[in-house]
């Protein structure tokens, strides 16, 4: 039998929830831990989807990028459920563009997404669990960008190596609180909505992703958003109580290979 991951009793918030991919992934995980979960989007119609899809779900709309709708979810969620024990940032933009060509307008929303709004989430999330003197923790969203990245990303890499620098940081702050910090850095998350993505550099998706599952992973499957999710419960749970500062890779391999698989084969 094994050891069961149970978070019932508690009340987690997983901010930009409501898309595809690695939000949709994580709600579905902390679901089926019997948490109480707390979905936030800047698109209140979908969140609102997404909680209909797991009852006793909450949704908010919100934008993180403003303290005052931050300030705002958190007191929603206090009426409607009382103090928030998680919260996983999952928001985030993305960009594709070369770092020389990006705008101002480009750098800001990626920065004030990206980090200014997990920052503002895990500040308004901390203070709220000083002030009740209750537990709880925190798990960011970076990417494998973190570590190594592409053409074309080079603002993006550094937005999300910003999460895993306040991830650290955070958590030598917190710890004497009790408060873990953590951070989840996903590969290639497979998804019939994420070839949309893919078509931005790829004219033939599916080639593509099943390329990158032959060739650049270590393990030959697909990554599912829900494997993203099963780690930030872990990470939410007791069982990671030995764990803060930390960046965990979820991405099959891709960053423990220098070379493809192609490129080192006997001919």
């Amino acid at each position: 039998m094994g050891i069961p991951i149970n978070l019932e009793g508690k009340n987690v918030l997983v901010t930009g929830g409501a898309g595809f991919g690695v939000g949709a992934g994580v709600c579905q995980a902390i679901a089926e831990s019997g948490a109480r979960l707390v979905v936030n989007d800047l698109d209140g119609v979908a969140a609102a989807k997404t909680a209909a899809r797991y009852p006793g779900t909450l949704a908010i709309a919100g934008d993180i990028g403003k303290s005052e709708d931050v300030e705002r979810i958190f007191a929603e969620a206090k009426v409607h459920c009382g103090v928030l024990h998680g919260v996983v940032n999952n928001a985030g933009v993305g960009l594709n563009k070369p770092a020389h060509e990006a705008t101002e307008a480009d750098f800001d929303r990626l920065f004030g997404i990206d980090v200014r709004g997990l920052w503002l989430v895990s500040k308004v999330f901390t203070n709220q669990l000083l002030e009740t003197k209750e537990v709880g923790h925190i798990v960011n969203i970076a990417s494998v960008h973190a570590h190594s990245t592409n053409a074309g990303y080079a603002l993006y890499a550094a937005a999300k190596s910003a999460v895993t620098g306040l991830t650290r940081g955070m958590a030598l702050d917190l710890g004497q609180h009790l408060i873990r910090v953590n951070a989840i850095a996903p590969g290639y998350v497979h998804s019939e909505q994420g070839f949309e993505i893919i078509r931005t550099w790829a004219d033939d998706p599916q080639a593509w992703a099943d390329t990158c599952r032959t060739d650049q992973q270590a393990l030959p499957y697909f990554l599912d958003a829900v494997d993203c999710g099963y780690t930030a419960v872990f990470l939410l749970s007791n069982l990671s109580r030995g764990i803060t500062g930390q960046t965990i890779f979820v991405d099959n391999g891709t960053t423990s290979m220098v070379f493809n698989r192609s490129f080192t084969e006997r001919s």
